[in-house]
């Protein structure tokens, strides 16, 4: 059975301020990216080869905001009597430590693979070639 919950298999969650944010790479997120660097396969050359540290913290940060909100977003949307509030680059810089924006690069590229890939139950001889399958 492939029902999971949308957001377990396409989030990394991190921790801001001592709240857990999920980051999603939803649709709208790659339009956002596409904008900004003119699609996908640049944001990862961007990302491993950053100009200076400044600069490398700011698009972290960035798309922190980003693919955190995509989850906010779409709570707000499926549940308008309790919206959340969004995350902002004023929150993130003020309640995070340089070490964590470095450590949440992971966290986005995870995002990002999670939100590409398709998830393939087996490699082997079973699946859906198979008889019945």
């Amino acid at each position: 059975m492939i029902k999971k919950m949308m957001n377990s298999d396409r989030s990394a969650v991190i921790t801001i301020g001592g709240k857990e944010y999920q980051l999603i790479l939803s649709t709208r997120a790659t339009k956002e990216i596409g904008k900004r660097y003119g699609g996908l396969e640049n944001l990862g050359d961007k990302l491993l080869k950053g100009e200076n540290f400044e600069m490398a913290m700011d698009e972290i940060t960035w798309l922190i905001v980003l693919f955190a909100n995509q989850s906010i977003l779409a709570h707000n949307l499926q549940n308008p009597g309790d919206p959340k509030e969004l995350l902002t680059e004023e929150m993130v810089d003020l309640l995070t430590t340089p070490m964590e924006i470095a450590s949440f690069k992971d966290a986005i590229m995870d995002a990002m693979m999670r939100g590409t890939n398709r998830h393939i139950e087996s490699e082997g001889g079973e699946g859906k070639n198979t008889e019945g399958g």
